[in-house]
């Protein structure tokens, strides 16, 4: 075999890997508000969407054999990325507290951000080790992931902001991402006491 033939059996095999990893996403996250009745939040949601297309677009573009299908998926690979690091950083930050995932390995979101890591990778070796097409073709796979970057954002600035954190404990584990229950921390200081009485 010639090295252009293994570069497309290759890049073959990343894209139909990437397609199990989307479908595997995608059939988690169903399972978590079907089976696991969990309810999704807006950017549950948003991340959802996007393993949706991916899975979509991956699936029907292999039976057709559409050329290039790692460079036309990267942009939504990209973007679930962009959401998935903003849930978490929110997660991790104390902002939302949210449901564990399958067999409770971390959250629902740290697994999304694992599976979009993974297809982002997958979908970036795929461009990376595909055919090359005329020229300027080195700035093809920049704009995938300027356009990726762009719908996170976008994504990300019209998700409605979380409700207000409870005044009081919550009498359940989170069945959606949720702002946590923060006690009261101030601790008055003597003298704010004596201005009190």
């Amino acid at each position: 075999m010639t090295s252009a033939s293994n570069r497309s059996m290759s890049a073959s095999i990343e894209t139909w890997a990437a397609l199990v990893v989307a479908v595997a996403g995608l059939s988690g996250s169903l399972f978590l508000s079907l089976g696991m009745h969990l309810k999704a939040c807006p950017l549950c949601f948003y991340q959802r969407t996007f393993m949706m297309s991916l899975a979509a677009v991956l699936g029907m573009g292999l039976l057709l054999g559409v050329a290039r299908l790692g460079l036309l998926t990267l942009p939504l690979a990209v973007a679930g990325l962009g959401i998935a690091l903003l849930h978490v950083w929110l997660e991790i930050g104390g902002k939302l507290e949210c449901p564990a995932g399958l067999m409770g390995v971390g959250s629902a979101p740290k697994q999304s951000l694992a599976l979009f890591v993974l297809l982002t990778a997958l979908l970036t070796l795929d461009v990376l080790r595909g055919p090359k097409v005329g020229t300027g073709s080195r700035f093809i796979p920049i704009g995938a992931v300027v356009l990726g970057i762009l719908l996170a954002v976008a994504s990300c600035i019209a998700n409605p902001s979380p409700p207000a954190a409870p005044s009081k404990p919550y009498d359940k584990p989170p069945d959606i991402c949720r702002p946590p229950y923060q006690p009261h921390r101030h601790i008055a200081q003597p003298e704010e006491e004596a201005k009190i009485q």
